[in-house]
């Protein structure tokens, strides 16, 4: 069972995505802008790990472009990259946001924005070449972070301090992905050189 989670994970994350933006008018109605965009982060994020992870597409794409053939991806890795990574994140964030102050919504604007960016700085690193999840970092990451964005700082959360925690929670995140995966590489490296 938990091989088939492993594998299939993105497949129950997609359809997710789609029921929740169904059922959000319904849900989020009576929220605060800010708020009620920050929940939106999360099937918008779950739609676009549709297109990234379909098929195992980044994993493949990660490991023969950036890792020369090495699996420093793997199917484990990328579940809890995304499932608690992402999603989890997203929903602390959006808790904190709810319950402490609107600033903590930050943490997920930032993770949706920096991985946007990410992507689109990724095509010219492989000189022009698409990356799975490319497409939906374009077309919604970017719009809906900057929009959500500038309604948190509308919404009295945007201090220099929220913004510099969601700004290190989203490097911090991605930095212990490219930490992970480039020892994973090199523990291989070195157990194939023995």
């Amino acid at each position: 069972m938990i091989q088939r989670l492993l594998a299939y994970w993105v497949y129950g994350g997609a359809l997710a995505g789609v029921l929740l933006v169904l059922m959000a008018p319904m849900l989020i109605a009576a929220w605060p802008r800010a708020l009620a965009l920050t929940f939106l982060l999360l099937p918008v994020y779950m739609l676009h790990q549709y297109e990234e992870h379909d098929e195992d597409r980044f994993r493949r794409f990660v490991n023969t472009n950036v890792f020369g053939g090495i699996e420093a991806l793997s199917p484990a890795a990328v579940f809890v990259i995304n499932v608690p990574g992402v999603w989890g994140v997203i929903a602390v964030s959006l808790y904190l946001a709810r319950f402490v102050a609107i600033g903590f919504a930050l943490i997920s604007v930032y993770l949706v924005l920096v991985n946007g960016i990410v992507h689109v700085v990724a095509v010219a690193v492989f000189r022009g070449c698409y990356n799975p999840g490319l497409i939906s970092a374009v077309v919604l990451f970017l719009p809906i972070s900057v929009y959500t964005l500038w309604q948190v700082q509308l919404a009295g959360g945007g201090t220099v301090a929220y913004h510099a925690v969601g700004l290190l929670s989203a490097l911090a995140i991605h930095a212990a992905i490219i930490v992970y995966t480039n020892a994973k590489k090199n523990s291989m490296v070195r157990g194939s050189a023995l």
